[in-house]
């Protein structure tokens, strides 16, 4: 049966970059009516930038009367990114340049089957073509040295510089030199076209291992890039799902929040507020009346360093969505917002928690404190609790997502 988790893990896979969870999306809600274009046309909308994509469902009075219901997600997770120039040959073996995109746990990428995900940039003519490419096969690997020549490495940890030690190993020089550009040469033949036309590229270094169901009692979900695309399925999801409102629907999905989002379509760019301004006459009177959910992964309290979480605030994975508060407003929830998301759950039958970051460490933050400064809406920040956040496989509760879908739902619902 066709259920929200299978569909999650299906997304899950097809998503390997920022690009790729566009073209999921995008393609379901394409599969039920949801057209390419501005705000000025169609009742069922969406407008995709590279990596990042903004949906509507129009409601049944003009957003300047009754306001939009918005969801901000973000669609990007920190992995490691191949350089233009990328490949370094030395000692008979061929490796792959790559830049730290975010902040990743690099440990966890090491000894991997790695394939290569993204966009690839062809001549088209006199122009410029763009191609997804995601060679689901494993090309690339950052081999360890072995524990004989670093004895220590389990007492001081693995530490890898990123220019000299993390370029993962593409293959092997030939004899005669005449290997050429491997890196073009394969990207030629996934799309079809000659090595010459390959131009330039945004490509990944991608784990392999597919999401899946785990646990004893399959009441976990391990992948890669649960940060955030548990949000951003959710937020599909629950577009794809509510009914008509009053209120206009908005799912945001924003490319580049683990480098900071300011670019021309991240969360502190103009690329949502363009969107708002083509779907009301008088977008200002329309904030004025909207709400925000700002969705991202939370901190699930770690069985091994219980010591890492507030106490009174350390939610479990399976126990419902978190609600994220910080005074210092690294998450934009307020007490009135919050009010507003636990009557929510309370609607949906659905638990929830609480997360406060330790008063001794420094806290992180979202997309909500940009965009509810940019458009001077109210919001609140939540998340699905998960473990291994910014590693290379992560870990959720399995029925954690569905919850978050169904209160997201009664959200855009005006509920």
């Amino acid at each position: 049966m066709d259920t929200t988790l299978d569909r999650f893990l299906a997304f899950l896979d097809a998503s390997p970059t920022p690009h790729h969870a566009v073209a999921a999306a995008a393609a379901a809600l394409g599969a039920t009516g949801f057209v390419e274009g501005d705000g000025k046309a169609p009742a069922k909308g969406m407008m995709s930038r590279g990596g990042s994509l903004f949906a509507w469902r129009r409601g049944r009075r003009p957003p300047e009367k009754s306001g939009f219901r918005l969801i901000a997600a973000h669609t990007d997770s920190p992995n490691l990114r191949v350089k233009p120039q990328p490949l370094v040959r030395s000692h008979g073996y061929v490796r792959l340049g790559v830049e730290v995109y975010g902040g990743v746990q690099v440990a966890t990428w090491v000894d991997r089957d790695l394939g290569l995900a993204g966009v690839v940039h062809v001549r088209d003519g006199d122009g410029v073509a763009s191609r997804l490419v995601d060679v689901r096969r494993p090309v690339a690997r950052v081999p360890t040295l072995a524990i004989h020549l670093n004895r220590s490495v389990n007492e001081d940890g693995l530490k890898l510089n990123a220019q000299t030690e993390l370029p993962a190993v593409l293959g092997q020089e030939t004899e005669t030199g005449a290997d050429g550009d491997l890196l073009r040469r394969m990207l030629a033949a996934e799309i079809g076209c000659a090595e010459g036309d390959v131009l330039t590229w945004d490509l990944a270094l991608v784990d392999l291992a597919p999401a899946t169901r785990g646990g004893a009692n399959g009441e976990f979900v391990f992948s890669g890039r649960l940060d955030n695309l548990g949000s951003t399925h959710a937020a599909v999801e629950a577009l794809l799902a509510a009914g008509d409102a009053d209120e206009t629907a908005v799912i945001a999905l924003f490319d580049h929040e683990e480098i900071g989002s300011r670019t021309n379509r991240g969360a502190d760019g103009r690329a949502l507020e363009t969107v708002l301004k083509s779907l009301s006459d008088d977008v200002e009177a329309a904030l004025s009346r909207s709400m925000l959910v700002s969705a991202d992964m939370a901190h699930a309290i770690h069985p091994a360093f219980a010591d890492k979480s507030e106490a009174e605030h350390a939610p479990k994975m399976n126990g419902g969505p978190a609600i994220k508060l910080n005074v210092n407003q690294r998450y934009s929830s307020e007490g009135s917002t919050t009010a507003r998301f636990v009557l929510l759950c309370e609607r949906a039958e659905v638990p929830y928690q609480w997360y406060v970051h330790r008063s001794d460490m420094a806290c992180g933050s979202t997309v909500g404190p940009m965009v509810a400064a940019r458009l001077g809406v109210a919001s609140v920040d939540v998340g699905n609790p998960m473990l291994s956040m910014h590693s290379a496989r992560e870990q959720c509760g399995a029925h954690d997502h569905d919850r978050m879908v169904r209160v997201m739902t009664l959200f855009l619902e005006g509920e």
